[in-house]
């Protein structure tokens, strides 16, 4: 990934900020253009991150709302088990990642592998299940192993990307909105019953209604589907206006064209695996796609994990993605607190 600002949080000079009275940790900020993520660190020895944040709940839920993102580093977290603690302490329950957009294993109860991509590919920046009308407003990563090089998860303020894109374009997304078609067979992309969850036909069809998602069912056991979302969001607690969708990892143009040649030399366009359109079902221009990309790499930062690292995001706030890799990397997610969007009823609704 190009442009990508990344920042070696050993190196870089930091300015601790006095934004807390806690002499147990410490509170910094990257001293360059952006304080994302904010860095927060034990002070002193021995010092629990799960029975820390127990007693600083309200202290992480204001940082996290101004930085959209902060990384606990030091506190030698080593277990799954203690990194699902630390989220229920904040969060409460964990969310089952449904309506799958990639492949993950589940390694716990709603704990998850990062996305299983091969070491080789970027991962775009994206606000997950910002494809769907219902996502998780926080999300955790948990570096159990960091890779020999690379696997760095960028992130990126949305309010900044929001802000960067050409005000025609954002015009035009608020009016159409996005409209992704996905067709689910086995092979390619993800099979319909692992993206629902389900091998039932009529579960499948229960959660299309529920979620207003079209359904088509196709000769050879396929499935495709068809659904309007919002390009744009406002976040519940800020009123703030963020870039909320995932037009550019639908859209057929963010392939490498090898790739891309190959699919539309196999596949009708309405037959491929995922793509992208305005929500009236005309086409996305791809040099529109392409100014979105350069954006989120305009705001991107990156920098090293550390084993023990977890790094929590806004999900709203901050996009993330995913750098190349070398060697071994192992990285866990969670999500918790669903808030769905209900525009198209009339309301937003946040459920906790």
């Amino acid at each position: 990934m190009k442009n990508i600002k990344s920042l070696d949080l050993k190196s870089v000079r930091r300015k601790a900020v006095t934004i807390s009275q806690d002499e147990t940790i410490e509170v910094k900020q990257i001293q360059l253009e952006t304080s994302l993520p904010l860095v927060i660190q034990p002070s002193v020895q021995q010092l629990n991150l799960v029975d820390w944040a127990r007693n600083n709940r309200p202290f992480i839920e204001t940082q996290l709302i101004q930085a959209g993102g902060i990384l606990f580093r030091n506190f030698k977290v080593k277990e799954a088990a203690e990194f699902e603690q630390f989220m229920q302490t904040i969060s409460g329950k964990l969310l089952k990642y449904s309506y799958q957009s990639t492949p993950r294993t589940e390694v716990g109860q709603n704990i998850y592998t990062s996305t299983e991509y091969p070491a080789q590919l970027s991962i775009p920046l994206h606000n997950e299940m910002s494809y769907s009308r219902s996502w998780p407003l926080k999300i955790w990563f948990f570096c159990v192993k960091s890779a020999e090089s690379g696997g760095y998860t960028p992130i990126a303020d949305s309010r900044k990307v929001f802000e960067g894109l050409d005000p025609q374009i954002k015009e035009q997304f608020i009016q159409k909105k996005v409209m992704y078609v996905r067709n689910y067979s086995e092979g390619l992309d993800l099979p319909w019953q692992r993206v629902f969850q389900t091998a039932n036909k009529s579960d499948v069809e229960a959660y299309c209604h529920q979620a207003q998602i079209e359904f088509e069912w196709l000769e050879g056991d396929r499935l495709r589907t068809r659904q309007i979302c919002q390009a744009i969001a406002t976040h519940p607690q800020t009123g703030e206006q963020v870039w909320f969708n995932q037009a550019h990892l639908f859209h057929l143009s963010s392939l490498p064209p090898k790739v891309r040649e190959s699919l539309l030399s196999t596949f009708n366009e309405e037959d491929l695996p995922r793509h992208a359109y305005y929500g009236d079902g005309s086409p996305i221009e791809p040099s529109v796609i392409a100014q979105i990309n350069q954006v989120y790499q305009q705001q991107a930062v990156s920098f090293p994990w550390q084993t023990g690292d977890i790094l929590m995001l806004d999900n709203m706030l901050t996009a993330h993605g995913r750098t190349p890799f070398s060697g071994t990397r192992k990285v866990l997610v969670g999500m918790a607190e669903e808030f769905h969007n209900q525009q198209y009823l009339g309301k937003e609704t946040w459920l906790i």
